[in-house]
């Protein structure tokens, strides 16, 4: 099985509709976040899509106004217009605020600490 086939299984993918914006230097995108996991999202391509996929991006998700999961990511497919990034750094806040959105969307605290163990293999 491929790492990403094998990714794909370890860790749930969340339909989650919310502001996103991806940055990569000076260059900003508005995007339309598709889905996101413990390990990273899938954006629709946006227009004037021109970012270098040698360098990290930095994807903030706004949950409310105050409140943001924010994590840097570097691009890893690009397939049927859209964008899959996989999660290379992200702090302690905005990765308790992943966890908790994982947490409600699976429904089952025991599946939540699996993709928690299956993270912490990587």
């Amino acid at each position: 099985m491929s790492d990403t086939a094998n990714n794909r299984r370890r860790f749930q993918r969340i339909a989650f509709d919310a502001a996103t914006e991806l940055v990569q230097g000076e260059q900003r995108w508005d995007v339309e976040l598709h889905d996101l996991s413990l390990k990273g999202l899938l954006i629709k391509v946006p227009d004037a899509w021109n970012g270098d996929a040698e360098r990290p991006f930095l994807a903030s998700i706004s949950l409310t106004a105050d409140t943001r999961i924010q994590m840097e990511v570097l691009l890893t497919h690009s397939d049927k217009g859209q964008l899959g990034f996989v999660c290379q750094h992200i702090d302690l806040d905005s990765i308790s605020h992943l966890r908790r959105l994982v947490e409600l969307n699976l429904g089952d605290s025991s599946l939540l600490e699996r993709e928690l163990a299956a993270l912490g293999e990587e």
